[in-house]
């Protein structure tokens, strides 16, 4: 059974930093392509990052773009969100997710995506 687990949430002030890990198992994960979901209470679910299953190529929703960095580490099946100069509009649950790299899974949409941790939360306070 495939299992993602993120790790790395908490509470900072705006302009702090954060960094998101998540870890995969029982999934062929170095031929995945892996992104960053996250979900305000009251909005739809939306992807942040994205990563190639090769770690050469990554995607980035405009408004995080310029201050996250995602990155992969396939000797340790884990993936990263590196968020920097975090504001509150960030405040989410955040979830990693994996993807068979199907066609335009770039794109970051939620139904391009099979696997799903349980997420881990991110509060910016102003």
């Amino acid at each position: 059974q495939v299992q993602l687990v993120e790790s790395g949430g908490g509470s900072v002030q705006a302009g702090g930093s954060l960094r998101l890990s998540c870890a995969a198992s029982a999934f062929t994960y170095s031929s995945n392509c892996m992104g960053w979901f996250r979900q305000a209470p009251g909005k739809e679910r939306e992807g942040v990052a994205g990563i190639s299953a090769s770690g050469d190529s990554t995607y980035y929703a405009n408004s995080v773009k310029g201050r996250f960095t995602i990155s992969r580490d396939n000797a340790k099946n884990t993936v990263y969100l590196q968020m920097n100069s975090l504001k509150p509009e960030d405040t989410a649950m955040y979830y990693c997710a994996g993807t068979r790299c199907i066609s335009r899974w770039y794109s970051l949409q939620v139904p391009f995506f099979s696997y799903w941790g349980q997420g881990t939360q991110v509060t910016v306070s102003s």
